[in-house]
């Protein structure tokens, strides 16, 4: 028997474009029920019904749908508590206080969904230890707790040399830096760029360590930048420096980047994030190579330079996503712009329905102490409003005295935010009525955009969480660029596609081998979903068969259910 019965289904099959209408009148929005008592609603249909769907707010009159029910029944909306399943996923870093089987598996209890390698740091030894503990990780928990690997590239890094021990840097004090290597006294560090003395010109401010220091440059020689102390501080070993309102002139992927990258093809990781990207050639470069490699690698660039931002459209249109790198983007452009940019990266990778990472400086205070400052609980927060499909920890995690706690308070603070963004009694819009009137067709993914609109209201408004099944990860990702009140159960037999869909926001991914019969692999799906205690006997679900891919269907249909969990 089933592990599930379906009590309703929506199903629209070989749809022409001459059938579309145009949209009757709106119908006038009920008024805004209290939060608590969205729930409190009921269904009732009868064996002699046949309930026409009026989803015409969603779809502008294009699509409409029968719902139909064999039996007579009264079926009352399931009461479902808060989702207490974070939507908005969480990237740490690991380093020397996390890179230990036990940790690694603390941060995973925790509520790391993607662990960062910053190739920065570390050697290829090291890095391949957490690599090989994260596959570990995952081959021992296949409940949906699935953990990503991101190798993040150095990049053109400008940084000083290795000191003996701290500087300490004085207002008013002269200090200088030099091409030369292995130089380290009281006055004079080496950089490690050749180039640095034609970058640089007198009037320059430096920024070390992403501003914590600032230097003005007074002159210069053919080897040697001789500058003022603004601010100071404590220069340490490998600080990176940057002139405020320029980039280094080096390529965005090194040769050290590309030995690094190398390394990530043939250890299977997840993701790439490359730094200091400033145009879409090095996206198209990276890709090329990565296709010749055979390597199914998605590539995320990190919005950190000047030069990246008159060409954020294409940068990101080029990619797999972005992220929203802080620390380099305050130093290299005004602090003041950075809020206005985040908000701007994350809308520009909203609408072209990639994922978004806001980074650097979430919990930073949380690196030497165990609570936050709450300037930064609010800083999350606003990364989770704006949309934010994940929230990173760098040295919170990687060299932090605290990682564990920091993660929490992440966990927290994007949970509890979450909780007041979702309105069940809203769904996302559709296709405009210019595009329903004049497109002659749809195409295949115009289809699964409406199709993944549809699911999104009926889970919205049922308030049940979403299956669907997937072998590229497409409605999954769609579904989850909709933002659904739910989590989003993704169901997939492709390996690589269950770790990609670990960043996406809301959903969880879950590797299953599909069979032949679509009702047994329905089955199997909800199954392994109770027993995880992801859903309870008697929940209702809403089960999703669209995409640009067929599975089991007909290439030219499209369905919703609406299933009651059996046990």
């Amino acid at each position: 028997m089933a592990a599930a019965a379906e009590i309703g289904g929506f199903a629209a099959a070989r749809m022409a474009a001459p059938a579309l209408r145009p949209a009757p009148p709106a119908p006038t929005a009920a008024p805004p029920q209290p939060r608590r008592a969205v729930a409190a609603r009921s269904l009732r249909t009868t064996a002699s019904e046949r309930v026409t769907a009026d989803l015409a707010s969603a779809t502008n009159g294009a699509v409409p749908a029968l719902m139909t029910s064999e039996a007579t029944t009264e079926i009352t909306s399931q009461v479902i508590a808060a989702d207490s399943r974070r939507k908005t996923k969480i990237v740490c870093t690991i380093g020397p206080s996390t890179n230990t089987r036990e940790m690694i598996w603390k941060l995973a209890e925790t509520g790391m969904n993607v662990a960062r390698l910053n190739m920065s740091h570390g050697d290829h030894q090291s890095h391949q230890k957490v690599i090989d503990l994260v596959k570990e990780y995952n081959a021992q928990n296949t409940d949906g707790n699935v953990i990503a690997i991101m190798l993040d590239t150095k990049g053109p890094e400008v940084r000083s040399g290795d000191v003996p021990e701290p500087i300490m840097l004085n207002e008013g004090q002269e200090f200088s830096f030099t091409i030369k290597r292995g130089v380290s006294t009281e006055d004079t560090v080496s950089v490690n760029y050749d180039d640095f003395i034609n970058d640089v010109e007198v009037g320059d401010i430096l920024l070390v360590d992403g501003g914590m220091m600032s230097l003005a440059v007074k002159s210069k020689t053919a080897d040697t930048v001789k500058c003022k102390v603004v601010d100071g501080g404590e220069l340490k070993s490998r600080r990176h420096l940057n002139v405020r309102g320029k980039s280094a002139t080096l390529p965005s992927i090194t040769e050290k980047d590309w030995e690094d990258i190398k390394f990530g093809v043939e250890n299977g990781v997840d993701f790439y994030a490359v730094s200091f990207v400033k145009d879409a050639k090095v996206i198209h470069e990276l890709k090329d190579y990565l296709k010749s490699a055979n390597a199914d690698i998605h590539v995320i660039p990190k919005i950190e330079s000047a030069d990246s931002i008159p060409n954020l459209q294409s940068i990101i249109a080029a990619s797999d996503g972005a992220m929203v790198a802080r620390g380099d983007l305050g130093a290299e452009l005004p602090i003041e712009d950075v809020p206005l940019l985040q908000a701007e990266i994350v809308r520009t990778c909203r609408s072209m329905e990639k994922p978004v990472i806001v980074a650097t400086n979430m919990l930073e205070s949380m690196i030497n102490h165990p609570t936050p400052t709450r300037a930064e609980v609010s800083d999350i927060a606003i990364a989770v409003r704006e949309g934010a499909d994940a929230i990173m920890l760098s040295g919170e995690t990687a060299h932090g005295k605290y990682p564990l706690k920091a993660v929490k308070v992440m966990h927290t603070v994007a949970l509890r935010t979450e909780s007041s963004l979702y309105n069940p009694t809203t769904s996302p819009s559709l296709v405009s009525p210019t595009q329903v009137l004049l497109n002659e067709e749809f195409s295949p993914s115009q289809l699964s955009k409406m199709f993944g609109s549809h699911a999104t209201m009926m889970a919205n408004t049922l308030r049940t969480p979403i299956i669907v099944f997937t072998q590229t990860g497409s409605m999954a990702v769609l579904l989850s660029h909709y933002r659904p009140s739910s989590t989003i159960f993704a169901f997939t037999n492709e390996e690589r596609v269950k770790q990609r869909l670990a960043l996406y926001q809301g959903v969880v991914p879950i590797y299953m081998q599909f069979s032949d019969d679509a009702e047994e692999t329905f089955s199997r799906a909800i199954s392994s979903l109770l027993k995880a205690q992801y859903v309870k006997k008697g929940d209702y679900v809403t089960l999703v068969q669209s995409g640009v891919t067929s599975i089991w269907r007909e290439q030219s249909t499209h369905h919703i259910q609406v299933r009651k969990v059996q046990g």
